[in-house]
């Protein structure tokens, strides 16, 4: 059955979203830097899989920390990776994972979504808002978002146990599994809940929405979900996932990082490897306008883990 979404959307009466839900720590003291594996690319188009590999290695050059990226380019048939499989704390990214386990699910069962899990999944996307998260891990349980990850092949990811949703492991190459299901014609999610998702990505709150879509240029629709969460062991974990879509182009990004010192160290790294992408895929004209995200990002704090 076609996922309909419904068109009235609640309100929540809960705290704007920081991060993710973790256990209480410790402050963070980072971990020494590792060296950074090469970038490999590769690319249907001529010589772009040579200027991607020379800009992303100059965007992370005397970048402390670990650093793992992933770009598949549709209209060009463009991939490059770094560090692909190595896996990260998912901080508030897993909400994507959240929202397509929920969507999949209705799917499967034949159903609309609620008008209150409407309102819950907004807020998850458009505010970070855990709260929200945490309903909804709850509602669905271990079973169903395995179950997803299994139809979305996403088989190295593991959710969080005990609810803590924000300690998923996810890696690059799973994330970008995941956006080119979100983005293109799939049996796993159907074409009404890929728009969803990419609605509501497109709706993050202004402070969020930096990262990926650094140096993306006005002529392309931006969609991004962030998460940040800083451990005892590893510093900051600071990590982007974003698709963008115009001016000829078709393509997804994810960034994660840990091991930074302070969270807008994290952001920058992120950022600095999303404007040499963009540069690369979508050259403009001197008077094109590209996006500066916010210089201060909104941080984060420790969630409750929830009880019962």
């Amino acid at each position: 059955m076609t996922h309909r979404i419904p068109g009235r959307v609640g309100t929540l009466a809960t705290a704007l979203g920081a991060a993710l839900l973790v256990p209480a720590v410790t402050a963070a003291t980072p971990a020494a830097a590792t060296p950074t594996p090469a970038v490999s690319c590769t690319s249907g188009k001529a010589g772009l899989a040579d200027k991607l590999t020379k800009d992303i290695t100059a965007a992370l050059k005397d970048r402390k920390g670990t650093v793992a990226v992933g770009l598949y380019d549709r209209s060009t048939n463009t991939t490059c990776t770094l560090g692909a499989t190595t896996a990260f704390d998912s901080a508030s990214t897993v909400k994507v994972t959240v929202l397509a386990t929920l969507l999949w699910d209705a799917k499967k069962t034949g159903r609309y979504l609620t008008d209150a899990e409407d309102a819950l999944a907004k807020a998850m996307i458009t505010q970070s808002d855990n709260d929200a998260t945490s309903k909804l891990w709850k509602q669905l349980g271990l079973t169903k978002v395995k179950g997803f990850l299994a139809a979305a092949g996403m088989t190295t990811t593991t959710p969080g146990a005990d609810g803590y949703w924000g300690l998923t492991q996810e890696n690059v190459a799973d994330e970008q599994k995941l956006l080119k299901l979100i983005t293109a014609r799939n049996s796993v999610l159907s074409d009404n809940s890929r728009a969803y998702i990419l609605k509501l990505m497109g709706q993050v709150v202004a402070d969020q929405r930096w990262g990926t879509p650094a140096g993306a240029p006005s002529t392309v629709a931006v969609h991004v979900k962030n998460g940040w969460l800083e451990r005892a062991t590893h510093g900051w974990r600071v990590h982007s996932l974003g698709t963008f879509d115009g001016a000829g182009h078709d393509y997804m990004m994810t960034v994660l990082t840990q091991d930074n010192a302070t969270m807008d160290y994290g952001v920058a790294t992120i950022q600095n490897v999303a404007q040499a992408i963009h540069k690369a895929l979508v050259p403009t004209t001197a008077g094109t306008q590209r996006l500066t995200p916010p210089t201060r990002p909104d941080e984060a704090f420790v969630a409750v883990p929830p009880r019962g």
